[in-house]
């Protein structure tokens, strides 16, 4: 009863093929769609303003949905706004539109007054055109689980799938690179390991982390994005009892606990790991982060129709001072000249189906009904 056993999760319906069909206006439809892609704390930082022109909408980042303790540059939040858009492009060659976009264009942010910046300035112009149902069918996986965290299996992927993943992308600004050899994996496992024994030990990371979970169903319907016990692979009973006993006793969850369980959790994903992932782009412009999170997910849908799952492991990339020591490290290690390492992810071939995460009601992403009114 603590936990709220008996409520509807309202908070997984966006991920029922049912949910976008609703819609009459096909640019909410595919809003919906992008609703699903993968993002950092799930914090779902997304805004939508529909043009006056039915056939345009703009794309903002929500600055009330940062996370500045572990994404302190925004840098993850933009990767966020790829993965969105390209999930919204799948969408809409198989609904029968084009979706072609403009990234910036107001102009890019002033990195001194970001905040203001993400409030006045879109991501992206997204125009909408219609055309043929595309038949190269990815839509589908949008309606699985973006990230799986269980263990995988030892297998490791054979040389057709590797080639199907190194050949979405074709642009020197943006690289795949797939290690699965054994030195490389080891050197890699490494850098997973002591980039999450890093993060769990700061006291203001814990902190920010614990603001965005969400410990039952009744704060999972309310807010809808966050954290959750899922995200440890916890279902069925198992999963209301755990959060029903967070409910009453909230100090079973301490900072320590927490820590101890989450390096326990990513000591088992390492030792289950056949390959690693990780893309790479020519500098660290605001624009090549954003298209590193077009880049991924068009990565995790092709895994997804490969029979492979993946998920991120990319602490080790996050800019704050206490990560700095192993960031330049793996940079040193896997990044030639300026280029930077936007993702660092393990891939394999799932042993289960993952639970999916909490998605808000589309409704609260679309703020004003023309951008510039």
């Amino acid at each position: 009863m603590a936990d709220g056993v008996f409520l509807t999760p309202t908070y997984l319906q966006p991920w029922q093929k049912s949910y976008s069909k609703q819609f009459a206006d096909p640019r909410i439809k595919l809003v919906a769609c992008g609703l699903l892609a993968a993002n950092g704390h799930n914090m779902q930082p997304w805004k939508i303003y529909l043009d006056k022109d039915k056939n345009v909408f703009y794309l903002f980042a929500d600055s009330s949905r940062l996370t500045p303790m572990v994404d302190t540059d925004a840098r993850q939040t933009m990767i966020a706004q790829g993965t969105f858009l390209e999930y919204v492009r799948v969408a809409a060659n198989y609904i029968g539109y084009k979706a072609t976009y403009v990234l910036f264009p107001e102009g890019e942010y002033d990195e001194n007054n970001l905040i203001k910046s993400m409030q006045d300035k879109p991501v992206a112009k997204v125009t909408i055109s219609t055309i043929d149902s595309s038949k190269n069918d990815l839509y589908k996986y949008i309606f699985q689980a973006d990230t799986n965290r269980w263990a995988y299996e030892n297998n490791k992927l054979t040389d057709e799938e590797l080639q199907q993943l190194l050949n979405i992308s074709s642009s020197k600004n943006e690289k795949i690179s797939i290690f699965q050899d054994e030195k490389n994996k080891k050197n890699l496992d490494g850098y997973a390991l002591r980039g999450a024994e890093i993060e769990s030990s700061i006291h203001r990371i814990s902190k920010e982390s614990e603001y965005v979970f969400k410990k039952n169903e009744y704060e999972k319907n309310k807010y809808r994005y966050g954290f959750s016990v899922e995200g440890q692979g916890i279902t069925g009973i198992k999963k209301h009892i755990v959060q029903g006993l967070l409910t009453l006793f909230p100090f079973i969850n301490n900072e320590k606990y927490v820590t101890d369980m989450y390096v326990k959790t990513v000591k088992n994903e390492v030792a289950h790991t056949p390959a690693y992932g990780l893309i790479i782009t020519e500098n660290n412009s605001r624009a090549e982060q954003v298209k590193s999170g077009m880049l991924y997910s068009h990565i995790v849908l092709k895994a997804h129709s490969l029979g492979l799952v993946v998920q991120p492991m990319s602490q080790v990339l996050e800019e704050y001072p206490e990560m700095k020591e192993e960031y330049n490290k793996i940079h040193k290690d896997y990044a030639s000249n300026e280029n930077t390492i936007q993702m660092f992810f393990r891939i394999g071939k799932p042993v289960a189906e993952f639970p999916r995460s909490m998605r808000r009601d589309i409704m609260n992403l679309i703020k004003k009904s023309s951008f510039g009114d």
